[in-house]
Parts: structure tokens; sequence; C-alpha cells
């Protein structure tokens, strides 16, 4: 079977899957991490990755920048290949002073002004919230590992450069720990599908500092975040 992004077998995706927004942070994760990975995508460049994670199958796929490309994935994703878990796995600038660079962020809830779960699911709703279940496995596994795991909101937005002139005022009585742009429509899929989705963050640079990894080191140096999301995948 195919759809109208993805030419993947339905026996070619995993149960589980883990998505970067960047498909050469893909194709990294498969080559570093998956054995027996072969490519199961390469629909309009998006370039995604099926093999195993010591026992466990595992998909790796690409969800593309912002709301409506994740939209777009995470669905067909959830409806047409059976899809249960996915794990958003990005980066994000840091809001709150508590934040270093290269924090992991786990996502409790995400706030967004898009208009996504409105036109997709009829839902209102402008703070939506991850999966409580692949939180605490998350949660769990990184204690085992002795990694520093912060829980917390974020703000998820449609208008990237906008946001540096306006974002603090706009979402300063949220609660928010900073700004991505695709968690909201991931978790408003997983709502509509009764799905788990959660999001891991690594914090790439700072509204109040000059400090920000390269796209280089976004690409491939987020490894403490990767190997917490493939390990959590060994428990599902």
């Amino acid at each position: 079977m195919a759809t109208v992004h993805i030419e993947s077998k339905r026996e070619e995706i995993a149960n589980v899957v883990l998505m970067p927004g960047d498909p050469k942070r893909s194709e990294y994760i498969a080559k570093k991490y998956l054995k027996d990975c072969r490519l199961v995508n390469s629909v309009r460049g998006m370039t995604a990755y099926t093999g195993y994670y010591k026992d466990k199958l595992v998909t790796i796929f690409p969800s593309g920048m912002g709301n409506p490309s994740m939209g777009i994935y995470s669905y067909e994703l959830f409806k047409e290949y059976n899809v249960d878990y996915i794990i958003r796995i990005g980066s994000c600038g840091g809001y709150s002073e508590r934040l270093k660079l290269n924090d992991l962020i786990l996502v409790s809830a995400s706030y967004s002004e898009s208009n996504y779960a409105l036109s997709m699911g009829g839902y209102k709703d402008k703070l939506l919230f991850s999966s409580e279940y692949l939180n605490n496995i998350i949660e769990s596994v990184a204690r085992s590992l002795n990694k520093r795991l912060i829980r917390g909101n974020i703000y998820c937005s449609d208008a990237f450069y906008e946001l540096e002139y306006n974002y603090r005022d706009r979402v300063k009585d949220k609660d928010v720990l900073g700004i991505e742009m695709e968690s909201f429509a991931l978790f408003s899929n997983a709502r509509k599908f009764q799905k788990n989705a959660s999001c891991l963050l690594t914090v790439s640079d700072l509204f109040f500092s000059t400090e920000k990894l390269s796209s280089a080191e976004r690409e491939k140096k987020l490894d403490d975040m990767i190997e917490l999301a493939l390990e959590s995948c060994l428990k599902l």
C-alpha cells in the first residue's frame, strides 16, 4: 500500500516510530544505531528507514518543518500504517533562563495558536497533552541512564521569524520552557486516532544568550536525546 506522501508497504513501517524533523538526521540515526536497516520511503526527499535497535523493530521517519508537515506524516502513519507510538525527537529554542544549551526537555503539553486541531478534529483547545504512558517510560529510562531530563510545556509556533519580535509578550503567562514547531500537530493526531505520542527536545539555542548549536551539530550531535528515545522504544 502507499499514501499520497508515503510509498512504503504497510509491513515496512514499524509499530514504533521516531520522528526527527530533518531527513539527514533520520539517515544519521538509522545508519549509526539500527541493524539491518533499509530505506522505506524517499518521496519528496523524506528518507525513512526501518531496522532493528537491539531486538526492537523501529522506523525513523522525518516530519519536516512545521505543524502542516508533521500533521501530514503523523496522520498517515497513525491512520494508514497502524503506528501506535510516535516519539518526536527535535530541537527547540530555550525561553526559560533555567535552561542550558543541550538540555533535554520532555514535553508535557504543547501550547499553540495554530488552527490545526480545529481543522482536523473540531477541537478549540490551545493546549494539547502528550501521552502520559510514553512519558512515564521515557522518564524511567532517563533515570536508569542517569540522563537529566526537564519536564514542562512547550510553545509550538507556525511562524518562525515572527517570534523574534513578540514571542515573550504572547506566551509570558503560558508557563512554557521554549519554542518549536511540530508537537501540536503530532499531539492532535494522536488524540484523533487514540494513539500515543510524546516529544523529546534538545535545547539548541537560548533567547537570552548568543549561544547556539550549528546546523551540523543539530544534525549529528544530539546523541543523548536519540539514545534515550531508542532505549525507551525497547519498553514498548
